[in-house]
This record gives C-alpha cells, sequence and structure tokens, in this order.
C-alpha cells in the first residue's frame, strides 16, 4: 500500500509562492519517482514535476519550468515542489504520486491518485 502524506497548499496573490511537501514511507522513497500532477475542474490531469529519488533528476512540465523546483530530502523520506512566480492558470488541485510517468523526459501521468491532494489557489 502506498503510504503518501501531503502537506503546504493553499491561496495566493498572482505572483506568489507556495510550498508543497509529500512524505513518503521509506521503502517507497528509495529508488522511486515521486512528483505532483495536477487537475482542474473540468480539465485533464496535468504532469507538473517529478524527482527521481534513485539519481536525483527533476523533471518538469512545460508550463512550470522555471518557476517550480522539485527537490528531495532523502533522511526525511519527503519530497518539496517550491513554486514561484505563481499565475491564476495554476490553480488546481496537486496530487502527490509515485508515477514514473513523471520522471521521463515526456512527462505523462500513468497512474491514479492515492490521496485527497492539496488545493492550490492563485487569484489575479
Amino acid at each position: 500500500q502506498v503510504q503518501l502524506t501531503e502537506s503546504g497548499g493553499g491561496s495566493v496573490q498572482a505572483g506568489g509562492s507556495l510550498r508543497l511537501s509529500c512524505t513518503a514511507s521509506a521503502w517507497i522513497y528509495l529508488s522511486n519517482c515521486l512528483g505532483w500532477f495536477r487537475q482542474a475542474p473540468g480539465k485533464e490531469r496535468e504532469a507538473v514535476a517529478g524527482f527521481n529519488t534513485g539519481t536525483g533528476v527533476s523533471y518538469y512540465g512545460d508550463s512550470v519550468m522555471g518557476r517550480f523546483t522539485i527537490s528531495g530530502d532523502d533522511r526525511k523520506s519527503t519530497i518539496y515542489l517550491e513554486m514561484n512566480s505563481l499565475k491564476p492558470e495554476d490553480t488546481a488541485r496537486y496530487y502527490c504520486v509515485t508515477d514514473f510517468g513523471l520522471c521521463l523526459p515526456a512527462q505523462q501521468v500513468v497512474g491514479d491518485a492515492v490521496t485527497p491532494g492539496t488545493q492550490v489557489t492563485v487569484s489575479s
């Protein structure tokens, strides 16, 4: 059973910053791809960022490249998503997942959400 615990998110004005955290069970964190996808009402799921915990390599969706940074803390089995220069179009529910599709040059969301997700709302 995948065990992921999310935190962070909230509401911010355009141009602001937020941080998401996702803590995994240690056995899940090791040598895996952890990351986030997001989904806004009426829209398709969109890959946001992936972090390969084995290699330390990060992957980003085109719409967040240069604004979002994903990182991992091996000691805490936790990944973080620093979201800067937020835009209203970043408004969505963000889901932390283990999904190797997020750690591909051409990202894709393969898995399903196993957590409630975290709401991020950016106002203009």
